[in-house]
């Protein structure tokens, strides 16, 4: 992705949630200079990855297979000193914008849809070699637990939730022609590095949630990163650095 592309993507990030009266902690706002003379004190922001998020999954398309994240709080489930055992996200999800099939070996989170249009979620079980499973996957929305065929594709209105349980394969995407979604995300302590596991390589995602004709035997359709933070053409100043960019404590 271009930094200048970045950048754009936040301001009207910015704009968004300020629409919908969400705002963002102090830390949020920091330059690439102010990083540079941050302590030790600054530590938890840098170690768990908090702060602004951008990724297009390595597809070179972010409008159509992209995300915006921001993380307000997170702990490290990997590090026993760190008690904090929970996250929060905020995220934007454009019409048509999909963010590919995955599932969490260790999180478990609610997906939130905190306004704007409705939230597609197309939801599978993983079977015993991690493939897509064709058996009925039971869900949670609500407080409501049920079971649906898989790849149902479950709808969120503003204010309602889904409950993402561990190794649930889910992809989503905002319903074309109600707008963006604000969507919250609260769950168990969140790792980008080691707790994502993503079904297909970008040029055979499923976009829109679809899958067609799909061998869900092929072993070459697992792959665990799929380009999760992006490379960066550095064509301007960046606005805010990424979570992952942080300069080391002085």
């Amino acid at each position: 992705m271009k930094r200048s592309e970045i950048n754009a993507i936040i301001r009207e990030a910015i704009d968004f949630l300020g629409e919908h009266k969400f705002l963002l902690p102090p830390f949020a706002y920091f330059s690439p200079e102010e990083w540079a003379e941050k302590n030790h004190e600054y530590d938890e922001i840098r170690n768990n990855c908090l702060g602004w998020d951008i990724t297009d999954f390595g597809s070179g398309d972010f409008d159509k297979c992209g995300l915006f994240l921001f993380t307000t709080r997170n702990g490290n489930m990997f590090n026993d000193d760190d008690q904090k055992v929970y996250a929060e996200k905020i995220m934007i999800v454009k019409e048509n914008q999909t963010t590919p099939y995955h599932y969490h070996w260790y999180k478990q989170e609610d997906i939130i849809n905190r306004g704007g249009g409705n939230l597609m979620i197309k939801v599978y079980g993983a079977d015993e070699n991690d493939n897509l499973s064709m058996d009925d996957v039971e869900i949670q929305v609500d407080g409501r637990h049920y079971t649906v065929p898989a790849g149902s594709v479950i709808r969120l209105t503003p204010g309602m939730s889904m409950t993402n349980t561990k190794k649930l394969y889910h992809a989503f995407w905002a319903e074309e022609g109600c707008g963006k979604v604000l969507v919250g995300e609260v769950s168990q302590c969140n790792d980008d590095s080691k707790d994502n596991r993503f079904f297909e390589p970008v040029d055979r995602m499923p976009y829109l949630g679809a899958i067609a004709d799909a061998d869900t035997s092929d072993a070459e359709r697992f792959f665990p990163q799929v380009g999760r933070f992006p490379e960066i053409e550095e064509d301007e100043a960046p606005l805010y650095l990424l979570c992952n960019e942080y300069p080391a404590a002085k």
